[in-house]
């Protein structure tokens, strides 16, 4: 399974004009798609007009993540422990098989917790009350892989190893890769930016000399 991000990066951009200051005042990036923003220059001495640049990318992830886990029950907790580890050894076992290395697997969470059955009524007034059946384990293990055609596999494996849960699939870009296209789509986005303020301008007779602020968030779009 596949999926594409698009990444957008929206920054603000200021310029200055030989006789006026040109501010580039947003950088937006949107697929498929660029548009750009004027604003009346001001009547006073120092000016500015206002542009907006653009760039867009998409991105395939680079990065899987998967949870899946196993509830047991037993007449004490022991054994509903004992019985969740028993089963969580084998799936680790099975899915580091697939050449998942144990650095990739993490536990998510555990939890042991009593059962009660409140369907019972007294003997003697005929009252339901609340008796201690048994307690369950719940353990949830997580896998984060850059082994992204393995996803399937994992969760055959898992299953079939005894884990009765699989609670989610997700695809997203590791941090590293989401730095290096912050980085590229900035520095696209600033240079349309000046391009479009030096288009703004031209007519004018005026060129930009400086850059007076720069202001920077960044999106993500599915």
């Amino acid at each position: 399974m596949t999926t594409n991000r698009t990444k957008i990066m929206l920054a603000t951009f200021a310029v200055i004009a030989i006789v006026s200051t040109v501010l580039v005042t947003s950088m937006q990036t949107s697929q498929n798609q660029a548009y750009a923003q004027q604003v009346p220059v001001l009547s006073t001495r120092e000016r500015t007009i206002s542009v907006t640049g653009t760039a867009t990318t998409s991105i395939s992830p680079d990065l899987l993540t998967l949870q899946f886990g196993v509830d047991t029950e037993a007449k004490t907790a022991q054994d509903a422990i004992t019985a969740n580890s028993d089963a969580m050894n084998s799936i680790v076992t099975a899915v580091t098989s697939l050449g998942i290395t144990k650095d990739e697997i993490s536990t998510a969470s555990f939890n042991i917790y009593p059962v009660y059955n409140d369907t019972v009524p007294d003997p003697k007034t005929g009252i339901h009350k609340t008796i201690l059946t048994g307690y369950r384990a719940s353990n949830t293990l997580s896998v984060k892989t850059s082994k992204m055609t393995l996803a399937g596999n994992i969760i055959d494996s898992a299953v079939g190893k005894g884990a009765n849960r699989v609670d989610s699939v997700s695809f997203s870009l590791s941090p590293a890769k989401q730095q290096s296209v912050q980085d590229d789509l900035l520095s696209k986005a600033v240079v349309n930016a000046k391009s479009k303020a030096e288009k703004a301008l031209d007519p004018l007779g005026q060129k930009i000399i400086g850059v007076k602020l720069v202001s920077l968030s960044d999106l993500n779009a599915p």
